[in-house]
């Protein structure tokens, strides 16, 4: 069992920079890949990026590449998404997902647990 917590969130103008962080419990983080979502209102969840149990290998929806990046301390128990040139468009809630069903990264089924979200809001 792993229990997820995001923080990080907020208000910020666009262009700005955010930091989100996903803390787990649990001794096994290191043994999950961990990936970040996101959902805005009305609209579906949408993978955002993944990243490897390792911390190597990464992935990240087209939307968002070049702008955030995914990073991990197996140390720390955490998982980090650095968001940068942030847009309006990325306004939704964010969640953190860890799993290792044989799926692609950016497959929500693939994951197993899943945090209850921090919000992002870019004003324009």
């Amino acid at each position: 069992q792993v229990q997820l917590v995001e923080s990080g969130g907020g208000l910020v103008q666009a262009g700005g920079s955010l930091r989100l962080s996903c803390a787990a419990s649990g001794r096994t983080f290191s043994s999950y890949a961990m990936g970040w979502f996101r959902q805005a209102p009305g609209k579906e969840r949408e993978f955002v990026a993944a990243i490897s149990r390792s911390g190597g290998p990464t992935l990240y929806a087209d939307s968002v590449k070049g702008r955030f990046t995914i990073s991990r301390d197996n140390a720390k128990n955490t998982v980090y998404l650095q968001m940068n040139s942030l847009k309006p468009e990325d306004t939704a809630l964010y969640y953190c997902a860890a799993g290792n069903r044989y799926l692609p990264p950016s497959n929500a089924l693939r994951y197993d647990y899943w945090g209850q979200g921090t919000q992002v809001t870019v004003s324009s």
